[in-house]
């Protein structure tokens, strides 16, 4: 008997930052889509981004849903937040909704609340789980807007973490991602024309502007405001830069501004290899098992594996059944590219 194609489904990955969204349709990837959603604002700004996405991807009869919007400050608990977002998806999403809830399988949107724990930000369990299924070992550095996500497979997944406080303990998340990371976040102090400055505790420049300044940081990622509302210029990234030291744009060139960036990109990237020293399983992975790059940040994954002297590749290129021009944006949106894998799979 002919096996009936499967009907359209379309991965979600609802964040605090952005909606990534993907659709396959007959085992195809055939779209991915990223859109800015600062969930914090209220969820009207989730229904703005749930409407641009279904704009660009098109309907369809099923939906598979992974979040870490929960963790946004416009809900009480997570479990406030895990049932918000589910009744509001529903709301907003015609077919049939299933929730990942990691290792315990899917939960209905009416379970939502009492199943939060296994809900709440488990979208790097779906990227974890998804790629293991691809590859016996690698290390899996998924490196977004805010966060990175750091996880070993090796003959399976290498973690019994369950929560971002198992993660924030064991090294397997790290606050440092290459938009909106506030520059005190990465370190104390830095170097800057030969001398040691302590940082300013201001609000005053983001990762953006280092990544920016160094012509790495994808335009498709640069989605949100600057600390100061400002343009994001070169001159106007070195300016926010320069203001983290205490001195204005007028006390060093454009060189000197470029190396303060790369200071701090050698300070985020010192952020990972200090994690990557004790995470779950990482002592048994083996030395020729890569890193697979994925996120916004796929550059400073990259970054990562040659310093750990470990071969680097991008998530999208282990799909074969994508649309040709998706690869890259199956890297950038990796956790709605597997959660909607794992249930075209049913796993």
């Amino acid at each position: 008997m002919t096996k009936q194609p499967e009907s359209p489904l379309i991965g979600w990955d609802i964040g605090g930052a952005h909606v990534k969204a993907a659709r396959i349709e007959q085992d195809v990837v055939t779209d991915v889509v990223q859109i800015a959603c600062p969930l914090w604002q209220g969820l009207d700004k989730l229904d703005a981004a749930i409407a641009d996405v279904l704009s660009t991807l098109g309907p369809a009869p099923r939906h598979a849903i992974t979040m870490t919007g929960e963790m946004s400050d416009l809900f009480v608990t997570r479990a406030d937040g895990v049932a918000g977002i589910a009744q509001r998806l529903r709301a907003l999403l015609a077919g049939n909704i299933a929730l990942y809830a990691g290792r315990t399988g899917w939960a209905a949107v009416d379970e939502a609340r009492t199943r939060a724990e296994d809900i709440a930000s488990a979208n790097w369990l779906a990227t974890a789980t998804w790629l293991s299924t691809v590859l016996p070992q690698a290390l899996l550095v998924d490196v977004g807007s805010t966060t990175s996500d750091l996880i070993v497979i090796a003959g399976g997944i290498a973690t019994h973490s369950r929560s971002d406080a198992d993660r924030l303990i064991s090294g397997e998340l790290v606050y440092a991602g290459v938009v909106r990371t506030p520059l005190m976040a990465l370190a104390p102090a830095i170097d800057f024309m030969g001398r040691r400055h302590r940082l300013m505790a201001e609000h005053f420049a983001t990762s953006a502007d280092v990544w920016r300044l160094l012509g790495e940081l994808p335009a498709h990622a640069d989605s949100y405001p600057t600390a100061d509302g400002g343009p994001r210029t070169p001159e106007a990234s070195a300016r926010r830069l320069a203001r983290m030291v205490g001195r204005d744009l007028g006390e060093g060139t454009m060189d000197d501004w470029r190396a303060l960036a790369a200071a701090f990109a050698d300070a985020q990237l010192g952020a990972l290899v200090e994690a990557c020293r004790e995470l779950p399983g990482m002592v048994a992975l083996a030395p020729e098992a890569p890193v697979v790059c994925a996120g916004a940040g796929r550059f400073v994954a990259a970054r990562l594996a040659h310093v750990l002297g470990r071969p680097a590749i991008t998530l999208g290129s282990l799909l074969a059944d994508i649309a040709p021009d998706c690869a890259d944006r199956v890297t950038t949106c990796a956790p709605a590219v597997a959660v909607a894998r794992l249930a075209a799979n049913k796993q």
